[in-house]
């Protein structure tokens, strides 16, 4: 599984994102798992990786909060939660998104043929 976070720079919710990550993989026994950080600093770039917000975490190359059309920005980003808005999703929300891309990649290991 290949787990990316992709942030502006000096974005203030990095590392809570990055703990966030760890404590999601950890608590699922993905402890090999690696977080790739990625910066990302300009409009292009932004552009190119479909980033709306910093921060956003891919899983196998996909966002799991991407919500409505949001054009690329190089701005912070908000995520709903059980208890309002916040600068990083809710670590149940993570948890399951990390569970859902290991069984996809379960299925995918079983049958290679799909």
């Amino acid at each position: 599984m290949d787990v990316e976070l992709l942030v502006v720079p000096g974005c203030p919710k990095e590392q809570a994102a990055t703990t966030l990550l760890r404590t999601a993989l950890d608590d699922l026994g993905l402890t090999a798992t690696a977080v790739r950080t990625t910066v990302i600093d300009t409009e292009h770039e932004a552009e190119l990786r479909g980033f709306t917000g910093s921060p956003t975490i891919l899983i196998d190359g996909a966002d799991p909060f991407d919500g409505p059309m949001a054009p690329p920005a190089l701005a912070c980003r908000v995520y709903p939660g059980p208890t309002g808005a916040s600068g990083v999703p809710d670590l149940r929300s993570v948890r399951r998104a990390l569970t859902r891309a290991a069984q996809a990649a379960a299925e995918r290991a079983r049958d290679p043929g799909s």
